[in-house]
């Protein structure tokens, strides 16, 4: 039996398995089908990570160290699908994809959230060149220099006041003629002199070359063709929280989760079952960075430690 199965192999899950292994737990497995990173692998530069300020490496570089970190102090990567997480008395059973299940005396899922797509031409191509789903992250690349926004609610909103900041210009798009977002926030956007709001436009396709993104093609209600020449495009249009895993069969959670299907955690990273922790964007109000969700998992491991302890 394991004492921690750590689920998803992201920074959550690295940093959680680091943690648990420094820590003294014995049996500490990452179960992650591809090689453990998560989405920060995808990104061409990486700029806002404390001590980290090397221009030539990539995403899949600043990750590859933590792999090696991790696994030198015993944490087992198991490339396997997790297909549901169950409890009965004080064990976990993990239900494996063509294998036997697995028992664990603690959890942490790590399994994160993905962006939703637009799904227009040139979105895929320019993903990570271009395009962005982090303000914080990539906006700084954008100093001085005009992009557009996608969205149209809270997050959309906020993370344009926020490049607006940064960036010399901020067109905001939007398919429908009015906001979803919280009066206030749409007030100041609406009072801020470098953005642009254009409603009623569907975006219809992202050009570019070698170097990246050019502009963007939109459509107005009354079909006339608007383009925009912007190097950079951050689109808020929600997120898919990667929560199957604690799904039983009648499509309910193992744990609490909120109205948008994201786990309810307190400070510590526990859920409302004892002996299951989450931690990184899968949790509530995750603010989606690289070191918060380090943090988490480092929290998480911690609290497992605790836990194990308690049991023996």
């Amino acid at each position: 039996m394991l004492d921690c199965a750590i689920i998803g192999g992201g920074p959550a899950g690295l940093a959680a398995g680091l943690y648990a292994t420094r820590g003294g737990l014995k049996s500490v497995a990452l179960f992650e089908r591809g090689m453990p990173g998560g989405q920060i692998t995808q990104s061409s530069e990486i700029e806002n990570y404390p001590g980290f300020f090397d221009h030539t490496k990539s995403g899949m570089d600043f990750m590859d160290g933590w792999q090696k970190q991790c696994f030198h102090f015993g944490l087992e990567h198991r490339m396997d699908e997790v297909l549901q997480i169950q409890k009965y008395g004080e064990n976990f059973t993990i239900q494996i994809a063509g294998k036997d299940p697995v028992s664990a005396k603690s959890v942490i899922v790590c399994t994160g959230s993905t962006p939703k797509k637009i799904g227009i031409p040139g979105e895929d191509e320019f993903f990570g060149r271009g395009i962005s789903t982090c303000a914080t992250c990539d906006g700084f690349f954008y100093k001085n220099k005009e992009i557009a926004v996608i969205g149209g609610g809270d997050t959309a909103l906020e993370e344009a006041y926020y490049l607006s900041n940064i960036c010399s210009k901020v067109y905001i798009i939007h398919r429908r003629n009015e906001f979803r977002a919280a009066p206030s926030t749409i007030q100041k956007v609406q009072n801020k002199e470098n953005i642009e709001i254009i409603l009623d436009a569907t975006a219809k396709e992202i050009t570019g070359d070698n170097t990246g993104v050019s502009g963007i093609l939109l459509e107005s209600k009354n079909g006339n063709i608007i383009k925009l020449e912007v190097p950079g495009i951050f689109v808020f249009v929600g997120y898919n929280v990667n929560n199957n895993v604690l799904k039983s069969s009648d499509n309910s959670f193992l744990c609490d989760v909120n109205e948008e299907g994201q786990v309810i955690v307190n400070l510590k990273m526990h859920t409302s079952i004892e002996g299951l922790f989450a931690a990184g964007d899968i949790r509530m109000d995750a603010p989606k960075q690289v070191i918060c969700a380090a943090g988490d998992g480092a929290t998480a491991a911690l609290e497992v430690i605790s836990y194990i302890q308690e049991r023996s």
